[in-house]
């Protein structure tokens, strides 16, 4: 367990973020619930302000909805709301959930190893994990790696949130290790311009350039075997 005052510089760190994605990373991930078939027992691992939580429950495509943060709940969530440091183990729950979706907060975790294992433990077999987190491999976070010497999304303006960067690969391999199988990865349509972070290359090239190279966000997404 973590001592009193590494909790409290945890949660001062998550209350900074304020807990809320943009609409792109939410359509990303109710696109990938949608083209799996995904429904049952869900989790929004990371919950933060409940946003998306809110859109799960709107969607009518879950039985049962949890959703786990540091911070407390907001008021319309506090029964289903699992209050916990996700550094540290989510006790009662194994392989409990058909659909574990950590938008978001893989980044602001300690250790990314742990956090998947952690996901995998959760999740039944036959169920699917989904992590959205920024996208590193994009040219704008490329070239401020280049020229910055750190990813565009882990600068001064983004710690203590942002403290873990992770790439698709690193995303592929802790899958394998965690003993889930890795389905593939998609991208938000959205995607800022190095040095303008109001414009985005879909603007400005009307929508052709998309995916890896021009995108601020990456989803994963792996199936837990049932042998």
């Amino acid at each position: 367990m973590a001592n009193v005052s590494l909790l409290e510089w945890r949660r001062k760190a998550a209350e900074g973020t304020q807990g809320i994605s943009n609409d792109d990373i939410y359509q990303m991930i109710e696109s990938a619930i949608g083209g799996h078939g995904l429904g049952g027992r869900v989790l929004d691992y990371g919950a933060g302000a409940g946003n998306l939580t809110r859109r799960l429950a709107m969607s009518s495509r879950f039985l049962e909805i949890h959703a786990a943060d540091l911070v407390p709940a907001p008021e319309d969530l506090g029964d289903v709301w699992i209050q916990q440091d996700l550094n540290e183990s989510i006790d009662g729950f194994d392989e409990y959930f058909d659909v574990i979706i950590a938008s978001e907060v893989i980044e602001h975790l300690e250790n990314p190893r742990h956090t998947v294992r952690e996901l995998a433990r959760l999740c039944r077999p036959g169920g699917h994990v989904i992590i959205t987190t920024p996208n590193n491999e994009s040219v704008r976070s490329l070239l401020a790696l280049a020229v910055r010497g750190h990813f565009v999304h882990f600068d001064k303006g983004w710690y203590p949130g942002h403290i873990t960067p992770v790439l698709r690969k690193d995303l592929f391999r802790m899958f394998a290790e965690a003993g889930l199988q890795p389905l593939g990865f998609d991208f938000t349509r959205f995607g800022a311009l190095p040095g303008r972070p109001a414009l985005t290359w879909q603007k400005v090239s009307l929508g052709l350039l998309k995916g890896l190279r021009f995108s601020d966000n990456v989803l994963a997404i792996a199936n837990k075997p049932t042998s």
